[in-house]
C-alpha cells in the first residue's frame, strides 16, 4: 500500500474508534504510519480525508448488506418470509457496525456547517436508495429509476429509524417479526 491508501485505512480505523469529531490529524498519521504532511499532500485537509474514509466505509457497509441479504431464505419463501429474514439480518448487523451508524448520526448534526459533507451525504443517500431497491426487490434501477428511488427511500427510512432506535436502546428495538406484523396491518388497512 502507498501513503494514500495507508492514510485512508488509518482514517477508517480512527473513525471507528474515536468518531468523526474525535479524530485528529495526528491520530490518523499515527494509525497509518505516515507523516502529517502526507495528509496535506494527498487530501489537502484532514476533513477531506475523513470524508473520503467515511464514504468508503459506507460503501463497504452497502456491499456487506448486499452479501448479507443475498442469502436465500428458500425457493418457496413467501414475500413476508423474505422481508422478515432480510430485516432480521439487517438488525443483527447493527451490533457489528455500531461505530459507522454512530458516526453518521454524529455528522447529521454538523451538516449545516459543512456544505461539502451535506453534498457527500446527499449523493450517498441517492446511491443508497437505489441500492436498497436493488437488494430488496431485485430491481433494475436503469429500467425504472423513479420506482427504485421511491422504494429505496421507504427502506432507507425504515433502516435509519431502526438504526437510531438500536443506538439508543438495542434491547427494545423492534424485531423483524414486529416489522412484518406492522407492515401486514398497514397494508391490510390500505386494501379494505
Amino acid at each position: 500500500m502507498g501513503n494514500r491508501e495507508d492514510l485512508l485505512a488509518g482514517a477508517r480505523r480512527c473513525l471507528m474508534e474515536k468518531g468523526y469529531s474525535g479524530t485528529t490529524a495526528r491520530d490518523i498519521a499515527a494509525a497509518s504510519g505516515t507523516s502529517l504532511a502526507a495528509i496535506g499532500y494527498h487530501f489537502r485537509t484532514t476533513r477531506a480525508l475523513l470524508d473520503e474514509a467515511l464514504v468508503e466505509a459506507m460503501a463497504d457497509w452497502g456491499n456487506e448488506l448486499r452479501r448479507t441479504l443475498a442469502v436465500e431464505v428458500g425457493p418457496g419463501a413467501s414475500p413476508e418470509e423474505r422481508f422478515e429474514a432480510a430485516w432480521t439480518r439487517v438488525i443483527e448487523s447493527f451490533a457489528r457496525l455500531r461505530p459507522l451508524w454512530a458516526i453518521q448520526f454524529e455528522l447529521i448534526a454538523q451538516m449545516d456547517r459543512s456544505p461539502e459533507l451535506r453534498e457527500a451525504f446527499a449523493t450517498a443517500n441517492h446511491q443508497a436508495r437505489i441500492g436498497l431497491a436493488e437488494v430488496f426487490h431485485d430491481l433494475d434501477p436503469v429500467a425504472d429509476e423513479a420506482q427504485a428511488l421511491t422504494l429505496g427511500a421507504f427502506y432507507q427510512t425504515l433502516l435509519g429509524g431502526l438504526a437510531a432506535q438500536w443506538l439508543v436502546d438495542p434491547d427494545r428495538v423492534p424485531s423483524a417479526a414486529d416489522l412484518t406484523r406492522a407492515l401486514r396491518t398497514i397494508t391490510a388497512e390500505f386494501t379494505t
